[in-house]
């Protein structure tokens, strides 16, 4: 434990930019990791950019401090501006040399620009994490009501807060609808979660800086933070962007304690089950926040019953083995965190370890 809390803690910024790159490595990310790690020139540089992250003030890797600037110069070359970056994302430019030399030369010649970038943490909304978490919904639905009202922290553009429009395929179980524009299909490894009939009766989510999917130039940004190889997560971010214009979801501006303190304050229908879920987005919240939410949580939980049952889901990453780690709680009952499976990062496999 001390181990994993090192590592969460990690304040050195050529530390955390090696650990970000390992990351995209493990990931199967060569070409971001590339890029990534041409962060560590700019660093020793005298851009603004440089002196900023030099002098990053708070534990850069909690802050994904790497990826804030990252996604700024993929940004520069999804929007055109700039594309001395193509033949790296491609796989063509490999040498580490000739990488740092272009990130570098990014840096100062759109040194204002790329600053804004690290004024705000990255939005790294994803569909495909949504099979596990829908899959962990199918598991508690055999514990709990099998009715859910649904609240998402960190919910950026709030694309998993439309996970029942999506389509699934988990290992033969099929549910959504057939003809939805997100078609999630992951290799699944193990055996099929449980085949429940569940109902979503709402969903909602919350975002300290909730992105506009049907604004072009949000969904831009968003796919921005997207690292490149994973072509998937980007036709998947333009088809939940034709679900939003359709009818976008709902994400208020507000931090993720306030939120949940909030939700969990408001009555609760008979027979539903309120459930907590978040995915990649416990590891930036500060201690505070965090302590707050279990808090509120084990509280709530304290006062649920059979038939107003409160659930807790999470998707988060295990920073020393950089496995991916479905986790569920409920009570009354199952107070202790449940291990359901472990998965890809972003969705294109799923180990399942449900029983």
């Amino acid at each position: 434990m001390a181990e994993k809390q090192a590592v969460m803690e990690i304040a050195s910024v050529r530390e955390a930019i090696e650990w970000q790159a390992r990351h995209a490595e493990e990931a199967g990310m060569p070409n971001t990791a590339r890029v990534v790690r041409g962060l560590l020139p700019v660093v020793d540089g005298d851009t603004t950019v440089g002196l900023r992250m030099a002098n990053w003030h708070g534990l850069t890797l909690r802050d994904a401090m790497p990826l804030r600037i990252h996604g700024g110069l993929h940004h520069l070359l999804l929007t055109g501006e700039d594309k001395r970056l193509e033949p790296v994302y491609a796989g063509l430019t490999t040498d580490q040399g000739q990488v740092d030399d272009i990130v570098v030369a990014l840096v100062e010649k759109y040194d204002h620009q790329l600053l804004a970038w690290l004024d705000g943490p990255p939005q790294t909304n994803e569909a495909g994490r949504s099979a596990s978490l829908l899959a962990g919904l199918l598991w508690l639905g055999e514990r709990v009501p099998p009715r859910f009202e649904l609240l998402e922290i960190g919910a950026s553009a709030g694309i998993n807060t439309m996970m029942h429009r999506f389509r699934f395929d988990l290992g033969g179980v099929l549910r959504g609808p057939p003809d939805s524009p997100v078609q999630l299909t992951p290799e699944w490894r193990g055996d099929p979660p449980p085949e429940t009939n569940i109902q979503i009766a709402s969903i909602r989510g919350c975002d300290t800086a909730p992105i506009d999917l049907a604004d072009p130039a949000e969904a831009l940004r968003l796919k921005s933070y997207v690292w490149p190889e994973a072509r998937g997560r980007m036709s998947r971010v333009d088809a939940a962007a034709r679900l939003a214009q359709e009818s976008p979801p709902e994400v208020v501006r507000m931090d993720a304690m306030e939120f949940v303190r909030s939700a969990l304050a408001e009555p609760q229908e008979e027979g539903t089950t309120r459930g907590l879920f978040h995915s990649i987005v416990w590891q930036y919240l500060p201690d505070f926040q965090q302590e707050a939410i279990e808090n509120a949580m084990a509280e709530a939980g304290a006062a649920a019953s059979e038939t107003r049952a409160l659930a807790w889901l999470t998707l988060e990453t295990n920073r020393e083995t950089f496995r991916h780690e479905l986790y569920a709680r409920y009570w009354p009952g199952g107070e202790e965190p449940v291990p359901l499976g472990h998965a890809h990062p972003h969705g294109e496999w799923v180990e399942w370890l449900g029983k």
